[in-house]
């Protein structure tokens, strides 16, 4: 069997057969499959009414587990975006009821960003939609092969934290 990339590899294996292509025949199949988990995404998010920006922030509080909040600092980190970013987003999801802000008690400067009941609901509607299609988008393995492949992506991207 042949896919499109054994296609494009064959294509500059006649026009360039001086290079190695190897990195193609991996990182190309990556990013057509990041294309595709990144619509599989779009669509399980739109069908509770977020987008991928809302899920992340959303997804941050609820692994934070009970009382579902963090500071605005630690989100931050949870999300790699800018102060300015994570202030304009918590205001959003403040004013769809899916997060509320409170005082910090620890420090009299801070504030803590904590999930409401409807964003807990959205957030985990949305996680049981992306994980149904994900397993869709893993379809083609077994569950040794998913293992295998979650394995050496692990490895290649430990060169990178």
């Amino acid at each position: 069997m042949s896919d499109a990339v054994d296609r494009l590899i064959a294509d500059w294996r006649r026009e360039r057969p001086d290079v190695d292509l190897s990195p193609l025949e991996v990182l190309s199949r990556v990013s057509r499959l990041s294309l595709l988990l990144e619509r599989a995404r779009s669509e399980a998010f739109a069908a509770h009414d977020i987008v991928a920006w809302e899920f992340d922030v959303l997804a941050a509080l609820r692994r934070a587990g009970e009382p579902y909040e963090l500071s605005p600092g630690r989100l931050l980190k949870e999300t790699l975006v800018t102060s300015g970013t994570m202030t304009n987003r918590v205001d959003r999801l403040v004013a769809r009821d899916l997060v509320s802000r409170s005082p910090d008690p620890g420090d009299r400067r801070g504030v803590l960003v904590r999930l409401t009941e409807a964003g807990r609901q959205v957030v985990d509607g949305a996680m049981e939609s992306l994980l149904a299609r994900e397993r869709d988008l893993l379809g083609g393995l077994d569950e040794a092969q998913r293992a295998q492949l979650s394995d050496l992506l692990r490895s290649l991207m430990l060169r990178f934290s």
